[in-house]
C-alpha cells in the first residue's frame, strides 16, 4: 500500500505553476488570501488507510468516552477554568495520524496527538472542493470527484452539501444563525481567519471577538447592525495557552454558570488531549508517560519526543530530546509534560524530482445531533519536508503545509 498510486504519477506529470495557481484561486476567490502555507498538492491517501485513521478514531472515541476515565480526566481541568456543564461527548475533536511505516514496509497511521477542540472545518470542505475541481481539468484522472469525507452520507455528487448540512447540525442546532457566533481573540490577527470566512460563508454564523461582547446578568450578547443581538451558542475557537499568554481579558468568570451552550465545551480542551494518551490502549497509540511518573529518564531518550501537555501547533515540543531537557522541566510542571515513543513518517509522497514527503491526517470528527454519535467526518493534512509537520515549522519550502487527504 502506498500513497503513490497512479494518481500520483499522473498528478506530476501534469504538475504546473499554472495549475496551482488555478486551484489557489479557486480557493481564495471563497475564503480570502491564505496568509499560511498551501501546499502544491493534495494528498491522494489509498482509502483502506484513510479507513484504518477512521477505524482507529472511532475505536478511541468509544475509550475515552468511558465513565471512569471521564472522571479521572476531571482532574486535567484548571479551577479557575472549570466550565460548568460539561457533560456527554465533545461536539468537535480532531485526531493527527502520522502515515508511517509498518514492520513489513506497509503504511499504517499511528496517532500523534489529538484533542477535543475545533479545527478549519469550513476551509477543508471548500479546500477539498477546490483540489476536486481543478484536478477534473486533468486528462487521465477519473471523472467522480476525489473527496475527504467518511461516511456513504457524505460521499456522491452531493457530498459539499451532506457535509455543510453536518456542520450545521453541530454548530448552529436548531438556533437562530443570528444567536450563534464563533469566537476567537481578536480574530483579524489569526492565521485562521480564511476558515472564518469560510464558515460563514457554509453555515452563516459571524466571527466575534470577546471584546465585543456584553453581557447583562447570565446573558451574553452582542452588537449586530445596530441591535442588540442574544448570544445563545458559541462556537468556541479560544485557544487557552494563547489566552493565558496574552492576558485577553473576557467579559465572563470561565467558572460561572451563563446561559449559552458551548460547541465544543471549554474543559474538552483539556479533559482530550496530551494528557490522556497514557491511558489509552490502542495500536495506532505511541507509548506516552507523563514526566511526573517518570522515576528516571528511559534509556532510548533519542526514541522520544517530549511534549507539553497544552500546547497548540507544535508550540513547545522538543524532537531530540536530552537528559537535561528532562531534567529542565521545573518539579511543578512535570505533570504538564508528556515523554511520547517517537514516531518515524513515511515520506511516500514524492515531488516530481522524487524527493519524498511525510504527511500527517488530521480526521476531523464533529458530534451529529441527529444520530446523538461523535464521528469522523472529513480530514484535513499537513505536508512536512523537516522534522515537524506544522505550517510553521516547514518556512521556505516547497509541497509543504496545509493540504487534504482524498481518494475515489
Amino acid at each position: 500500500m502506498t500513497v503513490e498510486p497512479a494518481l500520483r504519477r499522473a498528478f506530476n506529470q501534469a504538475f504546473s505553476d499554472d495549475l496551482f495557481a488555478r486551484y489557489r484561486c479557486r480557493l481564495e476567490a471563497q475564503v480570502g488570501p491564505v496568509p499560511f502555507q498551501v501546499a502544491e498538492t493534495p494528498l491522494f491517501l489509498p482509502r483502506a488507510l484513510a479507513e484504518e485513521a477512521a477505524q482507529a478514531t472511532t475505536e478511541l472515541i468509544a475509550q475515552l468516552g468511558a465513565p471512569a476515565l471521564a472522571r479521572e480526566l476531571q482532574r486535567a481541568v484548571p479551577v479557575h477554568l472549570d466550565v460548568p456543564g460539561c457533560e456527554g461527548l465533545p461536539a468537535c475533536a480532531t485526531f493527527d495520524f502520522a502515515v508511517a511505516r509498518r514492520a513489513d514496509g506497509g503504511l499504517c497511521a499511528r496517532i500523534v496527538e489529538l484533542q477535543a477542540f475545533p479545527s478549519i472545518y469550513a476551509f477543508t470542505a471548500l479546500q477539498a472542493q477546490a483540489w476536486s475541481d481543478t484536478l477534473a481539468e486533468i486528462p487521465g484522472f477519473p471523472p467522480a470527484p476525489l473527496l475527504p469525507y467518511f461516511g456513504d452520507d457524505l460521499r456522491g455528487p452531493d457530498a459539499l452539501q451532506a457535509a455543510t448540512a453536518l456542520l450545521r447540525r453541530t454548530l448552529v442546532g436548531d438556533a437562530d444563525p443570528e444567536t450563534v457566533v464563533l469566537v476567537d481573540l481578536d480574530p483579524p490577527q489569526q492565521k485562521t481567519r480564511p476558515d472564518f470566512t469560510a464558515t460563514r460563508l457554509l453555515v452563516g454564523i459571524d466571527t466575534v471577538c470577546p471584546s465585543e461582547i456584553s453581557r447583562q446578568g447570565r446573558r451574553l450578547y452582542r452588537q449586530r447592525d445596530g441591535r442588540r443581538v442574544p448570544i445563545t451558542r458559541i462556537f468556541n475557537r479560544i485557544v487557552f495557552d494563547e489566552l493565558e499568554r496574552k492576558r485577553f481579558p473576557v467579559p465572563w468568570a470561565w467558572n460561572e454558570a451563563l446561559e449559552v451552550t458551548w460547541v465544543p465545551h471549554p474543559n474538552w480542551y483539556w479533559l482530550w488531549s496530551k494528557f490522556v494518551l497514557p491511558k489509552l490502549d490502542h495500536p495506532a497509540v505511541p507509548k506516552a508517560t507523563l514526566v511526573s511518573d517518570l522515576r528516571e529518564p528511559p534509556r532510548d531518550l533519542e526514541r522520544c519526543v517530549l511534549k507539553p501537555l497544552f500546547s497548540y501547533a507544535g508550540s513547545g515540543v522538543i524532537i531530540d530530546v536530552t537528559a537535561e531537557d528532562l531534567a529542565r522541566v521545573p518539579p511543578a510542571e512535570r505533570a504538564g509534560w508528556v515523554l511520547q515513543e517517537k514516531i518515524e513518517y513515511a515520506r511516500d509522497l514524492l515531488m516530481p524530482d522524487g524527493g519524498g514527503v511525510a504527511a500527517e491526517v488530521r480526521i476531523l470528527c464533529l458530534a451529529d445531533p441527529a444520530t446523538g454519535t461523535l464521528r469522523p467526518a472529513w480530514n484535513l493534512v499537513r505536508l512536512s519536508r523537516g522534522k515537524m509537520c506544522g505550517v510553521d515549522h516547514n518556512r521556505d519550502m516547497t509541497w509543504v503545509g496545509s493540504s487534504v487527504g482524498i481518494w475515489a
